[in-house]
């Protein structure tokens, strides 16, 4: 349980550590508010990529200046052209304990990152199958139906019995953090050693997480060579989306335990980098947050998750009590959102607008909660919904590290405004 004192005094370290990245600091009041820590936010994260323009404006496209020296915080840039051969140097997104090595290339958004890797990995393989869990992210499945011909969609059903199991086309696993959660264990109770690669979507998951870990070691076990592809506008801008930003990482292990007889996979980061310069996909360095990689930075971030993490949970249970009917999806393996269902099937417009309507009579109401297309945010956030693996649509709503108190006020008006709008009498 945390109260809405200690809330406001987390929020006021965030606002701290946001506030001392700039020269010129905001002259802010300390947040009495979930709308003034919102507030506050996003106003020192728009002065933070301001000053950045105005301090860096010899650092443009092309490096024209020879005494322009780019960086964003603890990050450091250099380039000739920048869309073609940007280098990043600066602190790692996560927490590698398994000593392996690795090769970052950073982008403009998470589907840049999936998107040039699964590109590129046509001058690796002449065709293979990928396998996706129930509830992969719907644009990677789209993007592979429809932008990467060498690669046939292979939808698993659970238990995976013997779907990891060597084959004549090469097997890539899209192991994606949005997925359900028994479809994530599942996947890392099986035996992985038929897997030609790991492509790792770890967007909703924290950088540090026990669970990143958990599928490095798991790869490592089996020898799978190992992508992890990321959105760094979520979990890793403290709820603020500083800037769109993506990366892929590729984990490197001793030459002696790649696996005779399979695919020439060193050659993928050369290959992604390669296709993010050509498909214009690199990132751009006012988008790095100036505030990562710090201690504080790490344990407010730790913190901040962990409260997400805790509100998820009672927010399953109660939902799970009030409307079981009703409700699509509580357990998905992040625990950043759930999903809820309509008492009729529901469309892309028809789940839009119950997003839009429920959102704003909450907020009517004087709860934080808003119409939002992401998640992660210190509100709450309503939006449509589709499960590319079933083609059925709901309504998200994803979870903020609100205080407990507000946070169980916020959860039961949820349920009672679902139930009188979405309910079928009898049902539950």
């Amino acid at each position: 349980m945390e109260t809405i004192e200690a809330y406001l005094e987390r929020k006021h370290e965030e606002l701290r550590l946001l506030n001392d990245c700039l020269r010129n600091r905001l002259d802010l009041a300390r947040p009495r508010s979930v709308d003034d820590v919102v507030r506050s936010k996003f106003q020192i994260t728009a002065a933070l990529r301001a000053e950045h323009e105005l301090h860096e404006w010899k650092a443009t496209e092309t490096a024209w200046s020879h005494t322009a020296e780019p960086a964003s915080g603890p990050f450091e840039f250099s380039y000739d052209y920048q869309r073609a051969d940007l280098t990043v140097r600066g602190p790692s997104f996560y927490e590698f304990d398994c000593g392996c090595t690795s090769t970052a290339i950073y982008t403009a958004s998470g589907m840049a990152a999936i998107s040039a890797v699964l590109l590129a990995s046509a001058h690796i393989v002449e065709k293979a199958d990928v396998l996706v869990l129930p509830g992969s992210y719907g644009e990677t499945l789209e993007l592979v139906r429809g932008f990467v011909p060498h690669l046939r969609l292979v939808a698993l059903s659970l238990p995976p019995g013997d779907a990891f199991a060597s084959a004549a086309s090469p097997r890539i696993l899209l192991l994606d953090s949005c997925s359900l959660a028994g479809a994530f264990e599942a996947a890392l109770r099986s035996d992985g050693a038929g897997l030609d690669l790991l492509v790792f979507d770890t967007t909703c998951f924290a950088g540090r997480s026990g669970r990143i870990r958990r599928v490095l070691r798991w790869a490592r076990r089996y020898g799978i060579p190992l992508v992890l592809v990321r959105s760094h506008n979520k979990l890793d801008s403290l709820g603020a989306e500083y800037g769109r930003l993506g990366s892929a990482v590729f984990v490197h292990r001793n030459e002696r335990q790649e696996r005779a007889g399979r695919p020439e996979w060193t050659r993928l980061a050369s290959e992604t980098r390669n296709a993010v310069r050509l498909l214009g996909g690199a990132a751009l360095p006012a988008h790095f947050p100036p505030f990562v990689g710090s201690a504080a930075y790490l344990a407010l971030t730790k913190r901040r998750v962990a409260a997400i993490l805790r509100n998820s949970r009672r927010m399953a249970r109660y939902l799970a009590a009030t409307l079981p009917a009703r409700s699509a999806e509580l357990h998905f393996t992040h625990g950043l959102y759930v999903t809820l269902r309509g008492k009729r099937p529901l469309d892309e417009p028809s789940a839009r607008q119950a997003a839009e309507d429920m959102s704003n009579d909450l907020r009517a109401d004087g709860f934080p909660i808003r119409h939002a297309g992401s998640f992660g945010f210190d509100f709450a956030a309503t939006e449509w919904f589709h499960d590319a693996t079933t083609d059925q649509y709901s309504v998200r709503v994803t979870v903020p590290d609100l205080p407990t108190e507000l946070w169980d006020d916020l959860t039961a008006s949820v349920a009672r405004w679902w139930r009188a709008h979405q309910w079928a009498g009898g049902e539950g």
